[in-house]
């Protein structure tokens, strides 16, 4: 019989900001605002999420993972449609359970086979993969084709960060260094990134929000030098920072026409803070 290949993403891809026409369902998280919840995008996008937020600081978000019974519910739903094969790419292990969810959901749903790959990586590195992971079905790919595609995206990114305030990375446990900054890391300003392991770490103490968003700039473009690379921008409702990389980038670089942007959506945003802004890059490899 011949495979039929299904693609799952999870929230934290933010793939609900990237236009395609693609049918991949959504494993979506909760978000907890007070008393109140909200499923991810759904019943709260990004501009409404920080608009909250920026209305009421004294809100202390918080998100939980899709439910086990969602997950159950997505598999169902592809092995009713005749589905063989699912390819579930999650947000990194190490920010999230929902990689070792989404394999304790397969065991429940006999007569589908259920690949779940981690990303190691969050929003836009992860988006890609899920969008390179349906293009490749479409050409009527195999599984282990795609999944030998994927790992070489996940090998070939990465991302730099710099957030206003350390206070939701620390607070929701997303910082995996965090033990040393206690007592300065509500006013230090620092450098992050994912690592190759797909945790969140802070690589270099800046005072301020500016000069780690200039930080994040130069060591983008140490990197990047010499490569052929597809840039992009994640930012928790922070244009005008967005805009300012984006233009250092142009002046460097005068073939640079565009630079590909899109929101941190709630579950992210949660996380990171109001403000945060990401500099990343793939590595083209074809």
């Amino acid at each position: 019989m011949t495979p039929k290949i299904a693609i799952v993403t999870d929230t934290n891809a933010c793939l609900d900001y990237i236009d395609h026409s693609y049918d991949i369902p959504i494993l979506r998280s909760i978000i907890h605002l007070g008393d109140q919840e909200y499923i991810d995008f759904v019943e709260l996008n990004a501009e409404q999420f920080y608009q909250k937020l920026k209305e009421d600081s004294s809100i202390d978000p918080k998100t939980s993972q899709p439910s086990n019974a969602s997950m159950i519910e997505v598999y169902q739903s592809l092995l009713q449609k005749k589905y063989t094969d699912v390819i579930v790419v999650t947000i990194s292990s190490k920010m999230s359970g929902i990689y070792g969810s989404a394999q304790v959901a397969a065991k429940a749903v006999p007569g589908i086979t259920v690949h779940v790959f981690d990303s190691k990586s969050v929003a836009y590195a992860q988006a890609k993969m899920v969008l390179t992971a349906a293009r490749m079905i479409e050409k009527n790919q195999s599984v282990s084709t795609i999944l030998n595609a994927l790992e070489v995206i996940r090998d070939n990114n990465h991302i730099y960060f710099a957030v206003d305030t350390l206070k939701y990375l620390v607070k929701n446990g997303r910082l995996s260094n965090a033990q040393g900054m206690v007592g300065s890391m509500f006013k230090i300003k620092p450098l992050l990134h994912v690592s190759d392991a797909g945790q969140v770490e802070s690589v270099e103490k800046i005072r301020t929000f500016t000069k780690a968003v200039d930080r994040v700039i130069e060591r983008y473009l140490e990197e990047t030098a010499g490569k052929n690379v597809e840039p992009f921008i994640c930012h928790a409702n922070n244009p005008t920072m967005r805009d300012y990389i984006t233009n250092q980038l142009k002046a460097h670089d005068a073939t640079i026409d565009t630079v590909f942007s899109m929101p941190l959506t709630p579950a992210v945003g949660a996380h990171s803070g109001p403000g945060a802004i990401g500099l990343g890059y793939i590595v083209k490899t074809d």
